[in-house]
């Protein structure tokens, strides 16, 4: 009976030893994982001979960076407003990202991106799902511990497109502008 006690004394004793961090790892790890939501402008460029002006719409990101260096990001776009004629496009991507460029508290990034842009072309004269490639450059500064101001530029290729009867299939290069704020869910310490 005491010899059950002692070692049992000794194991609850002796327990928070068994995982004590040794002094590197008490710092915290190096990823961080973003969420967000920004605005975009982009110019849609379309069928041969049709000049449309921009399509504007929300869009939300997400980050996981598992290095200070290193990442991957994801987006879904929607922009359905101000396309002349109807129009509209959406994307849906993901791909790596790497930070270029660190001065001060301003982040330089830049991606390559892969996924899907759809179309509704003007004057309803068709629609269209295609494969997309992006890539693309953002600029991340932080205003507080959990929130980034995020501003950047994308150039889409959308090789198969528009796919419609009547009109060469030469590919597609929407491109634009987006800002907004990500919010760090889990952030490096």
């Amino acid at each position: 009976m005491i010899r059950n006690f002692l070692v049992l004394a000794g194991a609850l004793l002796l327990s928070p030893l068994v995982f004590a961090q040794v002094a590197p790892s008490a710092t915290g790890g190096n990823g961080s994982i973003t969420i967000g939501g920004q605005f975009s402008a982009f110019q849609p460029d379309s069928i041969p001979g049709y000049t449309g002006g921009h399509v504007l719409g929300p869009c939300f990101f997400f980050d996981v960076n598992l290095e200070p260096r290193w990442g991957a990001e994801g987006e879904a776009r929607w922009m359905r407003w101000h396309g002349s004629g109807g129009q509209t496009q959406s994307d849906y991507l993901i791909g790596p990202r790497y930070r270029a460029l660190r001065w001060h508290h301003l982040s330089l990034w830049g991606k390559f991106m892969l996924g899907a842009g759809v179309e509704n072309f003007p004057n309803h004269i068709g629609t269209g799902s295609y494969f997309a490639m992006a890539p693309a450059a953002d600029i991340d500064y932080p205003i507080s511990p959990c929130l980034d101001l995020r501003a950047g530029y994308e150039y889409q290729f959308w090789p198969a497109a528009p796919n419609i009867p009547g009109y060469p299939n030469n590919g597609m290069h929407p491109s634009g502008f987006t800002i907004g704020i990500g919010y760090r869910i889990i952030r490096r310490k």
